[in-house]
């Protein structure tokens, strides 16, 4: 069936019912203006085809061409837009018969025209008229040029500009065809004028069947026919008959088996009696009449015939005849050339007369070019000479090159496929590759209602501007939302089931109820293709899919933080379970009892405090299926809490709940006198009393301390304050007179009251000075030889120079040490500017070395060169005086 052509099928509607609803087809009449319809007119376009015929089989595409042009469903395959009734147009009257825009026809054989030209052009060829064709846009029935449509006909083709008139099909004239029929029949159309072929002759006529053993009434269209008995009719062999039913054309080859010889008789095999007569393998070999020579020929029936090597006969040249030779006797060779025609068709044989075939290469050297003319060269008369140029000339399809070999100007047509997009926008072209508009899209889509009843085809690419199919029927299909029970029913429509109005009322879990409209699942279409329908641009809020689950709950409810402070609460989407903080601090007791949480609101992990047992405040939330809670902040401040008994060591312990534990610390005491020092725990020494420190630090030994007055140590034990009596001591020591002649033994408490009589404090007396000129000096004293004072004072003066010196030295050492390195500092830098010197001198002198070298070089080769060019010239005086 054409693209263009509608194919609609569809049964009398039945009485409409007041309950159905009109919502899938807000434009379908209903009884109250069915009254007022259009009267279907195609019945009286086969007004007079009915007269004579009853069936109706050969007018469906005739018929689907009417429906679909008073449908508007007609469409120009080339420019894919809709056939108005009061456009021009022009169809095809060969093979698809589809419709087309008279411009658009017109163009498009111009177009094919011109390529026909260009391509002989291109090969040097003369065009005709007659040579010259366009196609089909669908189905590529070729016609000429002299055939390109010029004026606007009717489908007939009686009329020309056939007038617009709403009462009569589109571009018809209204009058009978009269059309010849198809088979030639010599009947004419009864229709009105068409689109479409004409259907069979609906004329009634006597005739057989096809192997003539029954005689019937007929229609003219439907003469022939079979009267499915037994053709017998007998088959070619002349001896068998046709054992098929009643068929029409020839009868198939006799298949009977039986045995048969070869046409020679020497072999017998079992062979179909339409295969009988068949020729073995095996060489005749009978003696010929000259008795010397057998046949050389295969099997055959008639006779083997004469000798062929009998009468006259010629040397294998034919240049020389010889007769009455015998048969059996070889021809001799007459010595003359060959001079045969060659398979090259140009030059002979160059070879003495000979026997057998001549050579079947030419070797006869000749100038020879190639195909495409570029290269000329010497070959043999056999060899064809071909050059590696490729072909650059661009192909028929005008996008790609030849790219042949060696070609000889006439480029084959373009193997490539073409690949473009067709109009339909939904298939590429499948023809090889061409030039110009493409071929229209050949496939056809179907649109049908609901229920298939109601369906029509039309052109691909053109489905989404046609009107969906109306369907008179109820729709079949039962609703799969929960309103199935209360819903209205509606008429069949194209495509899935309109969406349910009513509302959803579906509970959510939250016990709120879902507001907006039905959104349960539809029904999926029937048919493979359904239209879809133009988007609508829509001013209200978007619906749900059908089919979808509800949407969360819109319902607004007041929900407070996740730290359930009192007064953060806020007015939040019932369905939105995302969690927020008030920003206030949390203020939660933390575990230690001690202090507050002091992190931003958060949620909170339930926790008892061990203190007083008491569960606090805990908060989780649960959106998404996922529990998540936040413990509070670690409290990482130290313990501050006061020891019992009092202690100066804080507590190790982070901040904790309860008592701290004991104090470990390990503090130390001396004794009294200092002699000893003492390790305690801090607990054990300090919830002791202050008389049991005291008596515990005591290390039970002598005080060890030095008296106040004197330099002996204090002899009671150990014990704290002030050593008791220190004027009382009762240590001796040696007293001297003022020379140390004299010493004597006494009471340490003596020599004090010795210092106290004496007006002196014992205590401004150093120990070296103790007791020392307390015995005045006697006669004994005065014996001894005195040194006078001038004496000591040189000794002393003496003993201070020799000092000084050794004084100076032990105080220079650092001295010495800072000139020392003060002298390496001058040398080292001293050091380095001589060697950055002669460094500085070393360069200079390479340098000027270098410069030297160079010039003197040059003056060097320069002599040279003029000396060979003196000695050259000498040379040159010598040789040519």
């Amino acid at each position: 069936m054409s693209s263009s052509a509608t194919s609609i099928t569809t049964t009398p509607p039945p009485p409409q019912s007041p309950s159905l609803s009109s919502d899938s087809d807000n434009d379908s009449p209903n009884h109250s203006s069915h009254h007022h319809q259009h009267v279907d007119l195609s019945s009286s376009i086969f007004q007079s085809y009915l007269s004579h015929s009853s069936s109706q089989q050969d007018l469906i595409k005739i018929q689907s061409f009417l429906i679909s042009s008073r449908s508007g469903a007609l469409s120009c395959l080339i420019c894919l837009e809709r056939i108005k009734p009061t456009d021009p147009t022009w169809s095809c009257s060969s093979r698809c018969f589809a419709l087309f825009h008279l411009l658009c026809i017109q163009s498009w054989a111009h177009q094919s025209n011109t390529l026909a030209i260009s391509r002989a052009t291109s090969r040097a060829a003369i065009p005709d008229d007659n040579s010259i064709v366009w196609p089909c846009p669908k189905c590529r029935v070729e016609y000429p040029k002299s055939q390109t449509p010029k004026n606007y006909y009717c489908f007939c083709g009686k009329l020309e500009d056939p007038p617009s008139d709403p009462w009569i099909l589109p571009h018809s004239c209204g009058e009978i065809c009269g059309n010849a029929l198809r088979n030639n029949c010599g009947h004419f159309c009864l229709l009105l004028c068409h689109p479409g072929p004409c259907p069979s002759c609906p004329k009634l006529v006597k005739t057989k069947c096809f192997c003539g053993q029954l005689e019937d009434v007929k229609r003219c269209g439907f003469k022939n026919f079979s009267c499915n008995g037994g053709c017998r009719k007998l088959l070619e062999c002349g001896v068998h008959r046709c054992g098929e039913i009643c068929h029409e054309g020839d009868c198939s080859p006799c298949r009977e088996e039986g045995v048969y010889r070869c046409q020679c008789g020497r072999v017998k095999t079992e062979r179909q009696c339409c295969e009988r007569y068949f020729r073995c393998e095996i060489a005749c070999n009978k003696i010929l009449g000259c008795g010397k020579h057998v046949c050389e020929r295969g099997c055959h029936e008639d006779k083997c015939g004469e000798c062929p090597f009998q009468g006259k006969r010629t040397c294998p040249c034919g240049k020389r005849m010889y007769e009455g030779m015998a048969c059996d006797v070889t021809v001799p060779l007459c010595g003359a050339t060959c001079d045969k025609m060659l398979s090259c068709g140009f030059h002979r044989c160059p070879e003495r007369c000979h026997h057998g075939p001549c050579i079947k290469t030419c070797r006869t050297v000749v100038t020879k070019s190639c195909r495409c003319g570029s290269l000329k060269k010497q070959v043999p008369c056999y060899q064809d000479l071909t050059c590696e140029r490729k072909c650059q000339k661009m192909r028929d399809c005008g996008r790609h090159a030849c790219k042949r070999r060696c070609c000889d100007g006439d480029c084959p047509s373009c193997s490539e496929l073409c690949d473009r997009k067709l109009r339909c926008r939904n298939h590429k072209c499948p023809a090889p590759c061409h030039r110009g508009a493409c071929a229209p899209c050949p496939l056809t889509v179907s649109i049908s209602c609901s229920c298939g009843t109601t369906h029509f085809e039309v052109p691909c690419g053109t489905e989404a501007e046609q009107k969906p199919p109306k369907c008179p029927k109820p729709c079949r299909i039962a609703p799969l939302c929960r309103h199935a029970s209360s819903c209205k029913p509606h008429r069949c429509h194209y495509g899935a089931c309109p969406p349910c109005r009513l509302i959803c009322d579906g509970e959510y879990p939250c016990a709120h109820k879902c507001k907006l409209r039905c959104h349960g699942p539809i029904p999926p279409p029937i048919p493979e293709f359904t239209l879809k329908p133009k988007k609508k641009k829509s001013n209200y809020q978007t619906e749900p899919t059908p089919g979808s689950p509800c949407p969360p709950c819109p319902e607004l409810v007041l929900r407070s933080c996740v730290g359930h402070h009192i007064g953060a609460e806020r007015m939040m989407v019932c369905s939105n379970r995302a969690e927020f903080s008030c920003e206030n601090l949390c203020g939660s007791p933390l575990p230690c009892g001690n202090h507050y949480c002091t992190y931003v609101c958060h949620a909170l992990k339930c926790h008892t405090s061990k203190s007083d047992g008491i569960t606090l405040k805990c908060h989780t939330s649960k959106s998404d299926g996922i529990t998540r809670s936040e413990s509070c902040e670690k409290c990482t401040l130290p313990c501050e809490k006061g020891r019992h008994p009092t202690c100066p060591h804080p507590c190790p312990l982070p901040c904790h709940q309860g008592e701290c534990p004991p104090c470990k610390a390990l503090i130390k005491r001396s004794c009294h006198c200092g002699a000893m020092v003492h390790v305690f725990e801090c607990i054990y020494f300090n919830s002791m009393s202050k008389e049991e420190q005291m008596a515990v630090r005591s290390c039970r030994g002598p005080c060890h301390r030095k008296l106040p007055n004197c330099t002996h140590l204090c002899p009671e034990k150990c014990h704290p304050g002030p050593c008791p009596s220190p004027e009382k001591c009762s240590k001796k020591v040696t007293v001297r007179c003022g020379c140390q002649t004299l010493k004597k033994e006494w009471l340490c408490q003596d020599v004090q009251s010795a210092y106290r009589q004496a007006g002196c404090d014992p205590k401004d007396v150093s120990r070296n000075q103790y007791g020392f000129g307390l015995l005045p000096c006697d006669s004994v004293c005065k014996s001894k030889v005195k040194i006078s004072d001038a004496d000591l004072q040189l000794r002393k003066s003496k003993l201070v120079e020799e000092k000084e010196p050794d004084t100076v030295n032990n105080v220079s050492k650092r001295r010495r040490r800072r000139q020392r390195l003060q002298e390496d500092k001058n040398i080292s830098t001293l050091q380095k500017i001589v060697s950055a010197i002669r460094r500085l001198l070393l360069l200079l002198i390479i340098v000027v070395f270098v410069t030297a070298s160079a010039y003197f070089g040059y003056k060097c080769l320069m002599w040279l060169s003029d000396w060979m060019n003196e000695v050259e010239t000498q040379q040159r005086r010598r040789r040519y005086p």
